[in-house]
């Protein structure tokens, strides 16, 4: 999985290989005629003192596309519009999840990209079907991951029998609240209304950036719609042949790496953090400490399901490792549990647009393909991948719990498999663990004209516009003029990783790479 990249690709670090350019030509208006009536968008000032030139929207689409004059529901989009003379159409942009709200992340790419790229597209966001400012947007069950959860390693029958009665009640609450809604809360139906933007925008073909499940989202709209690309690119690359039930378990060994490499960075600190520098002796003492909270949670907050929701984060994104290891020390080293229950608040705390965001995530993932529903198939799995990654595969099986009992019936995966598109970009890290570094590989093969561009050696999810000069370059490249590198091998481009974080001067409270961790807090976690 990890580190194969530069002995199987022939591109050099940075920008070498040979390239292929597509012609830069303009989105014109779309005078096509198509079987639904989409309202012209009114766009309004939304500004923040971080993007003053944001704008807002909304779009009313059919909730089921196959009855376009029946029941409505409302997307709310964002846009930063284009200043340049030279316009090249929308760049539609979305976040991942399935669940996350993309209408910041609109300024944030806007601002993110070279000033003049940036200037040549409308940057729009959307807030997918069911969530956020959409309209409806869904809460299941409210408070569904309020403290302090039951232990999430199922080592008795009745703590196995205390989580599965939450995952069946979360099941049926969303079942009983939202019955005619949950049969369309998934991917193709976000795709259509993905094209129903389009013609809102007046855009014969839109452009497409998409971090971890939007790749998928992505991918499926270039499956269903391949004349209305015209650049694609693709960050963080879920696999789409083991959607969804496999990917978790393949998630489970490569959080498992991460979290140990975590660690690694822990003891070469331990100047800094007094807990030592054997690895594997600092991973028995977070065990421990897990064991410890398991009995008597920090601050009467974070029990042992908290510990690791709180460090779950820290596999999407190195720039949190000093915060997480200030927090572990000062349990272990200081018997001070209020770090650790403030690290818990930052990042494993799940607030309301949280529970939208894990009622649309399990919508689209339970219907969206098939999981098992005896739950004796879950047990094994789970305990299976357990035995080799114990640091994450409990808790993940829980969070996807809910689909054992979902109440609609699942869908088939999309075969995204696709000749018929412009050249595509992929970026992808080797140690990526929410979206593993083989899922860039397949859908490189499954696209026929695309590029990819590992980073070598490094283990962020969502990794472009995160501060790596090399991968930004590509980037911009393919989105001033549609340049794509071309190399041989498994990969056309390699750029080596930022070096991990460092920690935090003492006294002084940690700190990550600014534009790094403003992607990764609107990224979210549990893509």
């Amino acid at each position: 999985m990890r580190k194969r990249a530069a002995a199987l690709c022939g591109a050099a670090v940075a920008m070498a290989g040979t390239f292929t350019a597509v012609p830069a030509e303009a989105s014109a208006p779309n005078t096509e005629t198509t079987t639904t009536q989409t309202a012209k968008l009114t766009w309004k000032s939304c500004a923040t003192e971080d993007h003053p030139t944001l704008q807002c929207a909304s779009l009313k689409v059919p909730l089921d596309h196959r009855r376009p004059r029946g029941e409505k529901i409302t997307l709310a989009l964002s846009r930063v519009p284009h200043t340049a003379r030279t316009f090249q159409g929308p760049l539609l942009v979305n976040p991942g999840g399935p669940g996350g709200s993309g209408l910041t992340l609109a300024g944030f790419v806007a601002s993110s990209l070279p000033p003049k790229v940036a200037a040549q597209y409308d940057v729009i966001g959307f807030d997918p079907r069911g969530v956020g400012a959409s309209k409806p947007a869904l809460d299941c069950k409210p408070g569904h991951f309020d403290p302090v959860r039951p232990d999430s390693l199922p080592t008795s029958p009745a703590i196995e029998r205390a989580n599965l009665a939450r995952a069946e009640s979360f099941a049926a609450a969303c079942g009983k609240k939202y019955a005619h809604l949950l049969p369309y809360i998934n991917t193709a139906g976000a795709v259509r209304d993905l094209d129903a933007i389009r013609q809102a925008l007046g855009a014969k073909k839109i452009n497409y950036f998409g971090y971890s499940y939007g790749t998928y989202l992505g991918a499926v709209y270039a499956k269903f719609f391949p004349e209305r690309v015209r650049r694609l690119v693709l960050d963080s690359v879920v696999d789409p042949t083991d959607v969804w039930h496999e990917a978790n378990l393949n998630q489970d060994v490569a959080f498992n790496d991460r979290h140990r490499a975590f660690l690694a960075w822990v003891a070469e600190h331990d100047a800094t953090y007094g807990l030592g520098t054997d690895p594997e002796k600092i991973e028995a003492t977070w065990y421990a400490m897990r064991t410890a909270l398991a009995k008597k949670p920090a601050g009467g907050t974070v029990g042992a399901s908290e510990l690791e929701d709180t460090f779950i984060p820290g596999g999407y994104y190195n720039g949190y490792w000093p915060h997480l290891a200030q927090a572990f020390a000062a349990y272990v080293n200081d018997k001070d549990p209020e770090p650790l229950v403030e690290a818990y608040e930052d990042f494993g705390a799940v607030d309301a647009s949280g529970d939208n965001g894990y009622s649309v995530y399990t919508s689209v993932q339970c219907r969206d393909a098939d999981w098992p529903r005896d739950w004796r198939q879950w047990r094994e799995d789970n305990w299976a991948v357990y035995e080799k990654a114990p640091f994450m595969t409990w808790n993940n099986a829980w969070y996807n719990a809910p689909c054992a009992f979902w109440p609609t019936q699942s869908l088939r995966p999309v075969n995204v498999a696709n000749g018929r598109l412009p050249p595509v970009l992929l970026f992808q890290a080797t140690g990526d663990a929410a979206t593993p570094y083989e899922g860039g590989v397949t859908v490189h093969r499954l696209l026929a004209r695309s590029s990819l561009v590992v980073e070598e050696g490094g283990g962020n999810h969502g990794i472009t516009l995160s501060g790596n000069a090399c991968l930004d370059r590509y980037l911009a490249a393919y989105l001033r003029d549609g340049t794509v590198p071309r190399g041989y091998g498994e990969a056309d481009a390699v750029c080596e990783a930022l070096p991990d974080p460092k920690p935090a001067a003492a006294g002084k409270a940690a700190s990550a790479p600014s534009n790094g961790s403003t992607l990764h807090g609107l990224l979210g976690f549990r893509h």
